[in-house]
C-alpha cells in the first residue's frame, strides 16, 4: 500500500505562503513549500480538502484564512452532505473546509482530521488504471466518476476527481494552462501521472 507523506506546493514567495497556512490552517508536517515562477492560469487541476469535526471548526478555519488574505470561493454553509466552504490562497491554491456533521458536539478547534488531495483528471479509468500499476490499492471506486485510494495512515489522502466535476465542486472554470505547481511526495516512486501530476520519493520523516 503506497503512501503520501508530504504534499508540495510550487509558490513565488515561499515565506509568505509558510505565514498564510500556518496562521490560515496552522498546517505543517504535511504541507511543503518551495519557490517556483513556472507560469500557470485558470485551475490548476487540483484541490486540498481538509476534514474536521463539526461546523464551528469550519467557520474557525475559514474565517482564520480569509483573514490571513484567502479569497471566498464558495461561503460556508449547509449542504446534504454536511457543511462546508471553498477558499483560495494567495498562491492560488484551492481548499475546501468541510464536515459531515450537521451540528456541533463541542467547542471550535483548530483540528484537522484530514487532509485529502483531489486530483482532476480527463479520463478517470485510465488514471486509476495507472496508479494501481504504481502500487496504489483502490479503497473505493464510482465508476468513471471518482477514485479514492487506501492510503492507510498516510497524513495525506488521495482521490481522483473529473477535472471538470471538480472545478464545479469548487465554483471555478475548468480550463487552465502551464504548470499544476504541485508535487505529490509519496513511497509510490518518482513519475509523472496521465495528467501531468508530478511525484516524487519522500524519505521518512525523522523523529527526536
Amino acid at each position: 500500500m503506497a503512501s503520501i507523506e508530504t504534499v508540495t506546493l510550487a509558490v513565488a514567495d515561499p515565506t509568505a505562503a509558510q505565514d498564510f497556512y500556518k496562521s490560515a490552517f496552522g498546517l505543517d508536517t504535511q504541507l511543503r513549500l518551495r519557490a517556483s515562477e513556472e507560469p500557470t492560469t485558470g485551475f490548476r487541476g487540483f484541490t486540498l480538502s481538509l476534514t474536521v469535526s463539526g461546523p464551528a471548526t469550519v467557520d474557525s478555519l475559514v474565517g482564520t484564512a480569509l483573514d490571513a488574505g484567502a479569497t471566498a470561493l464558495k461561503p460556508v454553509a449547509k449542504s446534504f452532505w454536511g457543511y462546508g466552504g471553498v477558499v483560495q490562497a494567495p498562491d492560488g491554491t484551492i481548499w475546501k473546509v468541510a464536515t459531515s456533521a450537521k451540528k456541533d458536539t463541542g467547542p471550535a478547534t483548530r483540528d484537522i482530521d484530514e487532509m485529502v488531495l483531489l486530483l482532476g483528471v480527463a479520463d478517470i479509468a485510465a488514471s486509476k488504471r495507472f496508479y494501481v500499476e504504481q502500487g496504489l490499492t483502490v479503497g473505493k471506486s464510482f465508476g468513471r466518476m471518482y477514485v479514492e485510494f487506501a492510503t492507510g495512515s498516510s497524513p495525506v489522502k488521495l482521490g481522483l476527481y473529473r477535472r471538470r466535476a471538480l472545478a464545479k465542486d469548487v465554483g471555478v472554470q475548468p480550463d487552465g494552462t502551464g504548470s499544476h505547481r504541485l508535487v505529490i511526495g509519496g513511497d509510490a516512486g518518482a513519475f509523472t501521472d496521465p495528467d501531468g501530476f508530478a511525484w516524487e520519493s519522500s524519505a521518512p520523516a525523522r523523529t527526536a
